[in-house]
């Protein structure tokens, strides 16, 4: 019997405050200001998945998708003692299931991101174009 069962699920409102604390946790805190900029990101999200074991979050993802043609991998986090398990795998998964006529796109900026997508399908694209947000205080 596994000791830590998980259970990867659409998000909840009530995963707010965990989904918050390892976003922050984990290299986000400089984009997740606080509780209410997440759940505003949340909302305007198509797909917004968790990874949990014993009723905490230990893994997040979120996408913005029309669902038809184009989507955009937003956020990928999985807490640094679940890594290493398939939980991102199962994350992204989740997200892109059912969307098999979609061109999904990420930015793979961490160092392992690259091998790590790679091998759920993502390939490096010279087709993309960016313009940066600005920054405001």
């Amino acid at each position: 019997m596994n000791p830590h069962p998980l259970n990867i699920r659409n998000y909840s409102a009530s995963d707010l405050e965990g989904a918050f604390q390892l976003l922050t946790s984990n290299g986000w805190s400089h984009r997740i200001s606080n509780l209410e900029f997440l759940e505003r990101l949340v909302s305007a999200s198509q797909r917004v998945v968790v990874a949990m074991a014993q009723d905490k979050v230990i893994g997040f993802g979120r996408a913005i998708t029309d669902g038809i043609s184009n989507g955009y991998l937003s956020m990928l986090v999985v807490a640094p003692e679940w890594r290493g398990r398939g939980i991102g795998r199962s994350l992204v998964e989740e997200i892109v299931r059912g969307g098999e006529g979609v061109t999904w796109m990420l930015r793979a900026s961490r160092s392992q991101a690259p091998e790590f997508f790679t091998k759920l399908g993502f390939m490096p694209s010279f087709d993309a174009m960016e313009r940066a947000r600005k920054h405001t205080s």
